[in-house]
């Protein structure tokens, strides 16, 4: 029997609580043994802002997970050079003995057609959908394996989060609180 493995990547810049939701539910929804949240070790498509360093996202996602049965923070893309590419992961990550099920949110699928390797993500995969609110995604082409979980929707982003620090606000409750005593502790953030 084949292990059923979700990768979930990202630049969790930080992680939040949305993040984890999403990990945990498509774990269970979809009976996975376990699901890897693959921080980004280089976010071409985020190339127009400034992300914070490796380790510290490693990090903050090592704290969220610590006491999640069957999530797990892997280092694949931030032990290897060069951009962040799915396909490579998915390679890397690939086995006889696996099943793999790409899992991203509606607007990362929405987003694909500018993926690099593209084709050869199809063929790697099956790609998980989180959807909320009825929210839905359609495949970027024919022949995919493309599967759709329904989560509580949660109005939390990496990238308001970033700015709620910034501004002195605080960030209780919509991280969890490991991480936000690690933000905290190494002042990230804290400049707009």
């Amino acid at each position: 029997m084949k292990e059923r493995v979700g990768v979930f990547g990202g630049t969790f810049d930080p992680v939040h609580v949305g993040h984890v939701t999403a990990a945990v539910d498509v774990r269970d929804a979809l009976d996975l043994d376990r699901v890897l949240l693959v921080p980004a070790g280089e976010p071409w498509q985020k190339a127009s802002r400034s992300v914070s360093e490796r380790d510290m996202r490693v990090d903050m996602a090592d704290l969220a997970c610590a006491d999640l049965v069957g999530i797990e923070v892997s280092r694949i893309e931030i032990d290897r050079d060069g951009p962040s590419v799915t396909a490579d992961t998915l390679e890397a990550l690939g086995a006889v003995d696996r099943e793999l099920f790409l899992i991203l949110g509606a607007d990362a699928a929405a987003n694909m057609s500018t993926w690099k390797r593209l084709p050869d993500t199809r063929l790697l995969c099956t790609v998980v959908v989180v959807t909320r609110d009825g929210e839905t995604a359609d495949p970027p082409g024919d022949d995919w394996k493309w599967e759709q979980v329904r989560v509580p929707r949660l109005d939390v982003s990496s990238s308001d989060l970033r700015d709620r620090i910034a501004n002195g606000r605080p960030i209780d409750g919509l991280v969890p609180a490991p991480v936000v005593r690690f933000i905290y502790k190494n002042d990230l953030y804290t400049s707009a």
